[in-house]
């Protein structure tokens, strides 16, 4: 479900942060969802359980998560309870991502537009 680029500049922590973050907007994770432990999601993405941890953290400073004594890391916030501005954010960031990913592939802006407004639903 979480995917961290090891190309982008932004630190993992940061990456994990957002992934949470817009899999909650998606409706990708539910309020009461538990969550992998931290040892598990670091060996899953194969990053350090140190920037899990501080992902987790910060996740939990902002409201987003909750860690309960026996029950584990849970999701705490609904989608909706995320501020249109933060979400905005973390698109601005997917966005920046992905075209430079596309771009390193050879395509241009208009190009990649061109592609996604094919893939609107008519």
């Amino acid at each position: 479900m979480f995917h961290l680029d090891p190309s982008d500049p932004t630190p993992i922590e940061a990456q994990l942060v957002r992934t949470v973050r817009s899999a909650l907007g998606a409706g990708l994770l539910v309020p009461g969802e538990r969550l992998p432990t931290v040892r598990q999601l670091a060996v899953d993405l194969r990053v350090g359980a140190n920037a899990v941890a501080r992902a987790y953290q910060e996740l939990e400073r902002q409201g987003v998560l909750e860690t309960k004594q026996g029950v584990g890391t849970i999701v705490r916030l609904s989608p909706s309870a995320i501020k249109h501005d933060e979400l905005l954010a973390e698109l601005s960031a997917l966005e920046d991502t992905f075209l430079r990913e596309a771009s390193e592939l050879g395509f241009s802006l208009d190009e990649v537009i061109i592609h996604l407004d094919s893939r609107r639903p008519r």
